[in-house]
């Protein structure tokens, strides 16, 4: 029997902007939405009542060695803040060197993006990533 459809909201937590992304399952592909300011809860709250995500998934940032580092805490809290708020199954995964890598994508499309735009391109990796191996995932 095949697995449901699952729709998943991406999350690449930052300071000052929040990168969103949208996939789903049967195409094990995401789509970078309009970032938003942290601690933007109206607009986190629109975006999952929009979409109703079976999963959210926030990007976990670990140094080269993948140990944790100061913005670990931080993203942590963050998913446990969207779990308890929302209700909804959030899930971590390793994000290393998803920005450098939305900037690559950005250059190879020769399109100038913004920051806010670079931090939903790499929603949206982390996305894929979870999409292609979600058993990696961390538990918030």
């Amino acid at each position: 029997m095949a697995e449901p459809i699952k729709t998943v909201i991406g999350f690449d937590f930052g300071t000052k902007w929040i990168g969103v992304a949208v996939g789903q399952t049967l195409t094990r592909q995401a789509n970078p939405l309009a970032a938003i300011r942290n601690n933007d809860w109206k607009s986190i709250e629109s975006i999952l009542d929009e979409w109703r995500p079976q999963v959210v998934v926030v990007g976990l940032p670990l140094n080269m060695m993948g140990e944790h580092q100061a913005m670990s805490a931080r993203a942590r809290r963050f998913g446990r803040q969207l779990q308890g708020r929302f209700g909804v199954n959030t899930v971590l995964i390793d994000e290393r060197l998803t920005t450098r890598e939305a900037y690559q994508v950005a250059i190879e499309n020769q399109r100038r993006k913004s920051k806010s735009e670079i931090d939903s391109i790499a929603a949206a990796l982390i996305t894929e990533s979870w999409l292609r191996e979600h058993a990696d995932a961390e538990p918030v």
